[in-house]
């Protein structure tokens, strides 16, 4: 089944092959999404969700691995249990709306599951926009939120344009630094189309996410030149810089390839998620892992979000609007690829594509993440 899930990704594009490569080498089992989806659902109710709250948690979380991104999905299940287990997860929250305007909130996620708050929270920048044309949400007091890309996807289905970001754990070094001020801070803008499938651009503003490093950690394997620096800011290919503590780098890897490009980016979001709300931010942002202590003397609570919706109509006539956009795609597939590459890709086709491999064949586990799961269904009674 490996094969034949690998050939036919690789058949739709081939210059995924080495990024593929290190998800598909150490992979030992396959779910279906209902299966992952019954599990993950039913240890969320066990930490004491709501059943609203676990099914929009589940969906959260497994978005992330249908669309191939494996390092923020099921493989965080057990890391969000330990979260709750430290008290630093509310499974209950009061979710309410601290200060607003038509077209703008802040929301206070009363420490609950980023998974279900920030669904709440694009939520009501979608509620917004359709009153007012825009919404625009910042959010404090949550937790790691999946992949951005599944928040801002919400708004497709209202012929809005959506915003997602987030602020996360510092383990980022800006530019001509060896401190860890920064997190990965994504963004991700999803715009809808007519005849061709949506644009969804989804990307960490590091030059390779953490959860990367994990998986070649699992492999025993170096990271590519440019993703992390050591101790003492010098370039390494260590998958396991962090653990000695070196820092990830900005997108770009260097001043001379732009990692300053990369930095002003991962600023940009952590100003908008967290110094807008309320959250903390910078070296202070919570950090992920339960082990590792709180961050002294922090500015905010928890972690901070960003959220944006757009109505197209707003701005023009939504099938107009869709006409053109599905013109510029079309045109854009159309560009001569580079030697090597069979076809130029729109943001969004490569995890397109994956889902409707995954939906089809199954979702691949690595073995040490099934492990994990297992280990977490035996704490609660829950069978994998």
């Amino acid at each position: 089944m490996y094969i034949k899930i690998l050939s036919t990704f690789l058949l739709i594009n081939n210059s995924l092959t080495n990024q593929l490569t290190y998800y598909l080498a150490a992979m030992e089992q396959v779910f279906t999404y209902e299966q992952l989806y019954s599990f993950t659902n039913n240890v969320f109710k066990q930490m004491g969700c709501t059943e609203v709250h676990a099914d929009t948690a589940a969906k959260a979380l497994l978005s992330a691995d249908v669309r191939g991104i494996d390092s923020h999905g099921v493989a965080r299940l057990s890391g969000y249990v330990r979260l709750w287990e430290a008290k630093r997860i509310n499974a209950t929250p009061n979710i309410t709306i601290v200060h607003e305007t038509p077209s703008t909130a802040v929301v206070d996620g009363d420490s609950g599951l980023g998974l279900v708050v920030a669904p709440y929270a694009m939520q009501v920048a979608i509620d917004k926009a359709a009153r007012v044309g825009t919404g625009w949400v910042s959010v404090r007091n949550s937790n790691h939120f999946g992949i951005a890309g599944y928040h801002a996807m919400m708004a497709l289905l209202y012929d809005m344009i959506g915003m997602a970001m987030t602020n996360a754990s510092a383990l980022v070094a800006p530019t001509f630094s060896i401190e860890r001020m920064l997190g990965t801070n994504p963004i991700a803008v999803a715009i809808p189309a007519k005849e061709q499938p949506p644009f969804v651009a989804d990307f960490a503003t590091t030059t390779a996410a953490n959860g990367k490093l994990e998986i070649l950690q699992r492999k025993n394997a170096d990271t590519p030149l440019g993703w992390v620096q050591d101790v003492d800011g010098n370039p390494s290919t260590d998958a396991n810089a962090l653990k000695k503590n070196g820092a990830l780098l900005p997108l770009g890897s260097d001043r001379e390839h732009g990692s300053h490009k990369g930095y002003a980016l991962g600023s940009i979001v952590d100003i908008f998620s967290a110094v807008l709300s309320g959250a903390s931010y910078g070296p202070w942002a919570p950090p992920f892992p339960a082990y590792v202590p709180m961050p002294q003397n922090m500015p905010g609570v928890g972690l901070g979000h960003f959220f944006g919706a757009m109505r197209v109509d707003a701005f023009r006539p939504a099938n107009e609007f869709k006409d053109h956009m599905d013109n510029w795609i079309s045109r854009f597939r159309q560009a001569k690829p580079a030697e090597g590459h069979d076809k130029v890709l729109i943001p969004g086709d490569p995890e397109r594509e994956m889902e409707a491999i995954r939906m089809k064949e199954g979702i691949p586990i690595v073995d040490s993440v099934v492990d994990d799961l297992r280990k977490v269904g035996e704490k609660f009674g829950v069978q994998l």
